[in-house]
């Protein structure tokens, strides 16, 4: 079995699919080591173990919707194109999007994932309530009021337990209208980049840092807000474009000004489109927004280097949070994507260099894409690293969810994974 990128065979010994959180539940607490995989869209091994995997796919896909408060409850195992399309049809919606919809609800909150916008949270700031399997079977469920038990498990990286559902704030539903701009100077993009990343709900640059423009910048506007027909020296693109140069722009979400729902215009790619492997590596760091010109100006020092093993980069910005594992903890932050080639041999001889350049920036990577875990001081890095350290070994204190790389994260493994 292997993650979807396909540079990974996972390591453990059993795979089960359990049909209710009950059946779960028991499997969980008669294991040694288990872990749970959603849509295996991380590309490390933040997911595997050595024991036992449960897919959660099989587990009841509920989506209860309160008009009320404003909330929809979500299993954990449900991607979010399933999930948008659910909620449009109640006429409601959430606040942002990764740039994939097929990714997993549970999956993609844990590790951390966003969208963009200088305004505008991860996908973990919707979340209200996490529903989780303790080690012991135990089945809790969170919430705000819960306090710092909270705020470290939902951007947990499934130390604090398997989720099994999620209370997400929605909000009314919204129209968007999406431009490509082309070809924007790069003294301009560092001369105005706040500018350039606040002009419209949504932001994504795209380049390969070599040349003396960045060659894309995709504008996600709320369909109240003003079309830009140019933007500090990048002109819009006359046809609908893919991030990737030459390739052909048929699976993006509708270009060109042309307004429609915010599930279709908020992911980069449509949902109808089903990616079946991704044939790709992704890296990202994420460091303060006030960092950005002179981050992106370091970055392109290794252009030479960079620029042959990539498919494309992406620039994306994303507002503070409180969650203690959270890339966007306390920080408004702008996140420099990368998309690889798969060739992992080059990429991870060219990682430590590029972690190099953005350390002093206080640059914290995508917990599930490639990084080096010895490169980095987890505890300057994260203010509640030691506390969340603590809390995970309280809740997990045999190590029945860790494995080798949370033992290298985390520093000190649990009692039996020492």
């Amino acid at each position: 079995m292997q993650n979807w990128a396909g540079n990974l065979h996972y390591s453990s010994a059993e795979v089960r699919r359990p049909r209710s959180v009950d059946e779960l539940a028991g499997i969980v607490s008669a294991a040694g080591r288990v872990k749970a995989l959603g849509s295996r869209h991380s590309f490390n091994r933040v997911g595997d173990t050595d024991g036992v995997h449960v897919l959660l796919d099989g587990l009841p896909q509920e989506i209860e919707l309160d008009s009320e408060r404003q909330t929809v409850r979500v299993s954990g195992g449900i991607s979010y194109g399933v999930l948008c399309r659910r909620l449009e049809e109640s006429g409601v919606a959430i606040h942002n999007l990764a740039s994939l919809p097929h990714i997993s609800v549970a999956g993609a909150i844990q590790t951390g994932t966003h969208g963009s916008g200088v305004d505008n949270t991860s996908l973990a700031g919707a979340v209200e309530r996490i529903e989780l399997v303790r080690p012991s079977g135990e089945q809790v469920s969170l919430s705000r009021e819960d306090g710092d038990v909270f705020l470290a498990s939902v951007v947990g990286l499934g130390a604090m337990g398997i989720v099994t559902g999620l209370e997400l704030s929605v909000r009314p539903s919204y129209r968007m209208r999406q431009r490509v701009l082309e070809n924007l100077p790069w003294e301009s993009a560092l001369e105005n980049f706040t500018a350039i990343a606040s002009a419209a709900y949504s932001v994504s640059l795209f380049t390969d840092y070599a040349g003396d423009t960045v060659s894309q910048v995709w504008l996600k506007a709320l369909d109240s807000e003003p079309a830009l027909t140019d933007l500090f020296g990048a002109t819009p693109a006359v046809e609908a474009r893919h991030p990737l140069p030459g390739m052909s722009a048929e699976n993006c979400t509708p270009q060109l000004d042309e307004a429609g729902l915010w599930l279709d215009r908020l992911p980069h790619f449509r949902h109808e489109f089903t990616p079946s492997n991704g044939e790709e590596l992704q890296s990202e760091f994420i460091l303060p927004l006030e960092h950005a010109p002179a981050a992106l100006q370091a970055v392109r020092t290794l252009a030479d280097k960079v620029a042959p093993l990539l498919f494309v980069s992406e620039i994306r910005t994303g507002a503070a949070d409180e969650f203690w594992l959270s890339p966007f903890y306390r920080q408004q932050s702008v996140a420099l994507h990368f998309t690889w080639k798969p060739l992992q041999a080059q990429v991870e001889a060219v990682l430590p260099e590029i972690e190099d350049l953005l350390r002093p920036f206080g640059a914290r990577p995508h917990w599930g894409k490639l990084f080096t875990p010895a490169s980095h001081d987890w505890e300057s890095l994260y203010p509640r690293f030691a506390a969340f350290r603590s809390l995970a070994s309280a809740y997990d204190p045999d190590g029945k969810f860790r494995n080798g790389l949370l033992d290298s994260i985390l520093g000190v493994p649990a009692a039996s994974a020492r």
